[in-house]
């Protein structure tokens, strides 16, 4: 839950996702007008404004330009050294420089590899190779 009862404090939140989105005069537009690329900025900058224990990462650092991309990304890290992550990434290799382990979830079941890589062929075996989810769950 997100509690700011300070007037100084929610403006430093909307001065921040201003600044951080750079959607320029927009911003005060009404959301519904916004591009997705425009909503993906400012939802992303509104989610860096605050401090959480978790983070639940969807693909969000896909959004924008290279520029806007890194400045994600350098954000990201720096909220990484205080908080964890859940990160979902159809570029599932891309998660390796991001991720501790990986979860692998099968039939409601999470399996749990230290090795980022190994989780990642799983998932995509399971996806892939026919019988390969019942070879695996039968080795559980």
């Amino acid at each position: 839950m997100i509690y700011c009862s300070d007037e100084d404090e929610i403006q430093d939140k909307i001065q921040f996702v201003e600044e951080f989105a750079e959607i320029g005069v927009y911003f005060d537009r009404p959301f519904k007008s916004y591009s997705s690329g425009m909503k993906a900025r400012v939802t992303f900058g509104l989610s860096m404004a605050f401090d959480f224990d978790v983070y639940l990462i969807d693909e969000i650092t896909s959004v924008g330009d290279e520029a806007f991309r890194v400045k994600c990304r350098e954000h990201l890290m720096r909220k990484r050294k205080a908080s964890d992550f859940i990160m979902v990434d159809h570029n599932l290799l891309g998660l390796e420089a991001d991720c501790d382990y990986a979860l692998v979830l099968v039939d409601g079941q999470f399996y749990r590899y230290d090795d980022v890589l190994e989780g990642v062929e799983i998932h995509k075996r399971i996806l892939v190779e026919p019988g390969f989810k019942e070879l695996f769950l039968a080795q559980q």
